[in-house]
């Protein structure tokens, strides 16, 4: 009986991306010196709802992007910033003390430049590239930045995707990244943030896909890879989970969900009515929240959007998940890659 489905609303969904990029509101204040992540996961999300065509600025958050990047070869920070708000009156000039590429928001003003069909003809392809190996520690881990950042598995996978759009891989030793993936396999099969830590399936993806970007993912033993696909698999109880005995999420429909369709093992999961549970945490005024009755917000907004569409929602466009971004936004990529190839 389908009378008590919840059903999809593309409508307002449309409607909530489209105010995030319009401004902030109140409650998201605090994110604003990340505003390129969120600008990727609004813009993601209209992609996904083939609506980009509603977004009326698109040339004018092109350049807002193009505004943030770094270019400084001698101090290895060249980059994309995460907000203008960084660039005050007392960080002007390229060697201000913010004026500094992250790996994060590197990461998505990329994507974002290739979701919305730009030639990245402006971006500074080696400096970024330069800066991203200056990154790489001696494990094969990445920091986020030059100076005072975390390093963990989400800034190798930033780092290997950094790679992939720009077409060059020497931005890594990739052998020491791999070598530090197959180090942080945990004795569940699971892949944690690093060596030594719990398993995940955020870090759990990343990971994967980092292996699949570098072409590297025969490097998972058999045992490890059925293993893995195991662990990832009994994350699904009525929705996605990131660990055992966590509750489901609706961002763990792409992590997990996303490590499974890399992994060509989605469809063991056998379970009806599986787009169930993100649809309940679906807003009456538009966007995903985390669990049920909780606020919405972009990035749980375009990752439910994303675990939709493995679910193939009608009206939600396909995702190439190694890259976190549309099939759409990838063909157009691959087309760069063979003008700058020159094939």
């Amino acid at each position: 009986m389908d009378y008590y489905k919840i059903k999809f609303n593309a409508t307002a969904h449309k409607k909530y991306l489209l105010r995030i990029l319009r401004g902030l509101p109140p409650s998201l204040s605090c994110m604003d010196t990340h505003r390129v992540i969120l600008t990727y996961f609004a813009v993601s999300g209209l992609d996904l709802l083939n609506e980009l065509d509603s977004f009326p600025n698109k040339q004018a958050t092109i350049d807002w992007l193009y505004s943030l990047q770094v270019f400084d070869d001698s101090d290895l920070v060249s980059g994309f910033q995460g907000s203008s708000t960084l660039n005050t009156e007392l960080n002007k000039g390229q060697n201000a003390l913010y004026k500094w590429g992250h790996i994060a928001t590197t990461y998505s003003a990329l994507a974002t430049l290739v979701i919305l069909k730009d030639d990245l003809e402006r971006v500074h392809r080696t400096s970024i590239i330069k800066s991203l190996r200056s990154l790489q520690l001696p494990n094969g881990c990445f920091m986020g930045a030059k100076d005072g950042t975390e390093h963990d598995m989400r800034f190798v996978f930033c780092a290997a995707c950094i790679c992939y759009i720009l077409d060059d891989f020497s931005g890594m030793d990739v052998d020491k990244t791999v070598d530090f993936i197959l180090k942080s396999i945990s004795y569940d099969f699971g892949i944690a943030q690093g060596p030594q830590l719990e398993s995940h399936s955020g870090s759990t993806f990343c990971a994967v896909a980092t292996l699949a970007l570098t072409k590297q993912l025969h490097r998972l033993s058999h045992s490890q890879l059925e293993g893995l696909k195991r662990w990832l698999l009994n994350r699904f109880e009525n929705g996605f989970t990131g660990r055992p005995n966590k509750p489901s999420d609706t961002c763990y429909s792409f992590w997990t969900g996303g490590a499974l369709k890399i992994l060509n093992a989605y469809q063991f999961i056998e379970e009806k009515d599986n787009d169930q549970f993100i649809l309940v945490t679906q807003d009456r005024n538009g966007g995903f929240s985390k669990w049920v009755n909780t606020a919405p917000d972009a990035m749980h907004t375009y990752l439910g959007l994303a675990g939709l569409s493995f679910m193939n929602e009608t009206g939600i466009s396909s995702v190439f998940p190694d890259l976190n971004m549309s099939t759409r936004a990838h063909e157009h990529l691959l087309s760069l890659h063979k003008k700058w190839r020159g094939c």
